[in-house]
């Protein structure tokens, strides 16, 4: 039977425990309003500059190979850029999104392509770094969520690309549904494909616009600014979900050191009561034995 002395002491541990979870999802809390208020803003922007390369290309006859990240190719290797969080404490985010990777690697090893990373994030870079080939890794760059990091990332899939050394470029991410729901995406950044449902065809009104320079070269242009686009948002979307998954962890943990110390409480009384009562009966059998 362990001593009182002992529960009571892991009793004022568990608190304490509470204590830093509560502060933790606090934090968690605080940033996450901060991330999803960029999310919000960042989320049309993007809609609206796939909207400006859509009218580009409905504007007159592209020849897509010879526009840089159209061009379709023969698929020999393939680039990965995985973004996962810099830290740990937030459920199975991590894991799920280094999940999701091993799935895709596998994938394209059966088809027998080959396959490359890059790291966005400590969690992907220890996990990856001894399993995958690792292109590239950026630690410590999710706690600031900014666009000259962003820009790095997607030069770098950039020059692989043209260079020849990666034929397709993914990014897998966290997408954030909302706060208790964020699940990992896989998406192709290069090439570019733009692909239109026939119910948006319908009920868009098209309009002809007359572009200068040519379409092609105004392509050329813009479609690497949208590549960094793509990556910034596909950070900004980890970070939010990341926030949000860390602020349900610690607040399922917090419940969870809360019912932890209901129960020591009660173990503890029950222990304290039967030591009473045990005290009790040998002064009780000790009175007896002495008027015998």
């Amino acid at each position: 039977m362990p001593a009182l002395r002992d529960i009571r002491r892991k009793i004022e541990a568990v608190k304490r425990i509470g204590q830093i979870t509560k502060a933790m999802n606090m934090v968690a809390s605080a940033k996450l309003r901060n991330l999803q208020q960029r999310l919000e803003g960042f989320r049309p922007y993007r809609k609206k500059f796939e909207e400006v390369i859509d009218n580009v290309l409905g504007a007159g006859t592209i020849n897509i190979q010879k526009v840089p990240f159209l061009q379709q190719r023969e698929v020999k290797k393939v680039g990965i850029i995985l973004i996962t969080a810099d830290k740990g404490l937030c459920g199975a985010f991590n894991s799920n999104l280094i999940r999701e990777t091993e799935k895709a690697i596998s994938r394209f090893h059966k088809e027998g392509k080959e396959v490359e990373l890059i790291c966005v994030g400590k969690k992907g870079i220890t996990y990856f770094q001894k399993r995958a080939k690792v292109r590239e890794a950026y630690p410590n760059v999710m706690g600031k969520i900014l666009m000259q990091d962003a820009r790095k990332i997607a030069r770098s899939a950039m020059m692989a690309y043209l260079a020849g050394e990666w034929d397709e470029v993914y990014v897998i991410y966290g997408y954030f549904i909302n706060v208790v729901r964020q699940v990992p995406k896989v998406e192709k950044i290069i090439p570019l494909s733009f692909e239109k449902s026939s119910e948006a065809e319908e009920k868009k009104v098209s309009y002809a616009y007359i572009y200068e320079p040519e379409e092609e070269e105004l392509l050329s242009e813009i479609l690497p600014l949208y590549i960094n686009t793509l990556i910034f948002s596909a950070m900004l979307e980890t970070a939010v979900s990341e926030q949000a998954a860390r602020m349900t962890a610690m607040d399922n943990a917090n419940k969870a050191c809360g019912d932890m110390v209901k129960e020591l409480t009660l173990f503890y009384n029950k222990i304290r009561q039967a030591s009473i009562t045990k005290e009790l009966m040998d002064i009780v059998g000790g009175a007896e034995a002495i008027k015998g």
